[in-house]
C-alpha cells in the first residue's frame, strides 16, 4: 500500500530559471519600492537582465563589477550567466538581505560593498580583467563614468545602462548636438557602441526617457598619447561655452590661445563641436607644451 502525501499548507513558491523566487515576489517580500534619492529603478526583466549580461561575455574569467544592484536583477543575471567573482557595490541597506540571499545561492561567487560608487576605487576590487556591467543611477552615471575613463586601462570593458541622451552623447560624432566632452573622451580612450534601447515600460517604476545599452572597449592602440587629463581640461574649455568661437572658450585655460590654435591648425574662429577628436587630441598635445 502507497501512503497518500501529506497535504502541506505551506504555499508552493514559484522559482525563476536560476532558482530564485521571481524578482516581483522578492520586491513584495521586502517591501523594496523605488526610492528617488537612490536614482533607483529596478528591472524585473530577466530576459532583459540576461541579454546585458550576455553581452558583457565571457564573465567566468574576471571580475566583473556591478554599482547599484538594488533587489539583484543584473546580479542574477552575471551570476547566472557564469560570474565566478562578482563584486556589487549598493549604498541603499534595505537591498543587503536581497543581496545576501543571491549571495547564499552562489556560494563564493558574490562579494557585497556596502557603500557608495563614488567613493570607491573599483581599479583595487580584484585581479585583471575587470569588467563593469552596471544599469546605473541616472543621477550620478555620467560622473562615474568619467571617473572610470581616468583608469580606464584598468578594464576589459564597460557595459553601462544610461538614458539614452548619455549614450547618444558617448558615440556622437562631430557637428551634431549630443557631441561633446564625454564623446571625445570616450571615443579617444575607447571603441563605443549603443548595443540596443531599453524601453521605459522595462523598469518599475518608469523613467520618463528611454535607456539604452552602452559598450566601451579600452583601445590598445590610441595613436598620440596624451595626457587624459590634459584633454579633460582642454574639452571642458571648448565645450563649456559651445557656442562661443575656440578663441573665446579656451581662454578660461590662461595661456596664449591664438598660439596654441595656430600650432594646431585650427581656425580660431572654429567652435568646439566641428573639431574631431584627432583634432582634440592634436589641440592637447600642444597645450601641454606650451
Amino acid at each position: 500500500m502507497i501512503d497518500s502525501p501529506v497535504p502541506s499548507d505551506q504555499p508552493t513558491v514559484k522559482l525563476a530559471n536560476d532558482g530564485l523566487p521571481p524578482l516581483r515576489d522578492v520586491i513584495a517580500e521586502h517591501d523594496l519600492s523605488a526610492q528617488k534619492k537612490f536614482g533607483q529603478n529596478f528591472l524585473f526583466d530577466l530576459n532583459l537582465t540576461g541579454r546585458i549580461a550576455r553581452a558583457a561575455a565571457p564573465l567566468d574569467n574576471a571580475t566583473v563589477i556591478e554599482i547599484g544592484p538594488g533587489p539583484g536583477g543584473l546580479t542574477r543575471a552575471l551570476l547566472f550567466n557564469g560570474a565566478q567573482n562578482l563584486t556589487v557595490i549598493e549604498r541603499d541597506p534595505r537591498c543587503q538581505p536581497v543581496l545576501t540571499q543571491i549571495s547564499n545561492h552562489y556560494p563564493g561567487c558574490l562579494h557585497v560593498i556596502d557603500g557608495d560608487a563614488l567613493d570607491v576605487d573599483v581599479t583595487t576590487l580584484g585581479p585583471a580583467p575587470r569588467k563593469i556591467v552596471a544599469n546605473l543611477p541616472y543621477n550620478v552615471g555620467t560622473l562615474l563614468l568619467i571617473g572610470w575613463l581616468e583608469n580606464i586601462d584598468a578594464f576589459a570593458s564597460l557595459t553601462l545602462m544610461f538614458q539614452k541622451e548619455v549614450a547618444e552623447r558617448v558615440v556622437a560624432k562631430p557637428k551634431t548636438k549630443a557631441y561633446g566632452r564625454l564623446s571625445v573622451l570616450c571615443q579617444y580612450l575607447c571603441d563605443c557602441d549603443i548595443l540596443f534601447d531599453v524601453h521605459r515600460s522595462a523598469f518599475t517604476p518608469p523613467p520618463k526617457v528611454t535607456s539604452a545599452v552602452v559598450q566601451l572597449i579600452p583601445k590598445a592602440e590610441r595613436g598620440e598619447n596624451i595626457n587624459i587629463g590634459s584633454l579633460a581640461k582642454v574639452t571642458q574649455a571648448a565645450f563649456g561655452q559651445r557656442r562661443k568661437m575656440l578663441r573665446a572658450s579656451l581662454k578660461s585655460l590662461n595661456i596664449d590661445v591664438l598660439a596654441l590654435l595656430e600650432q594646431a591648425e585650427i581656425a580660431e574662429t572654429a567652435r568646439a563641436e566641428e573639431l574631431s577628436v584627432t583634432d582634440f587630441v592634436r589641440l592637447t598635445r600642444i597645450y601641454d607644451t606650451l
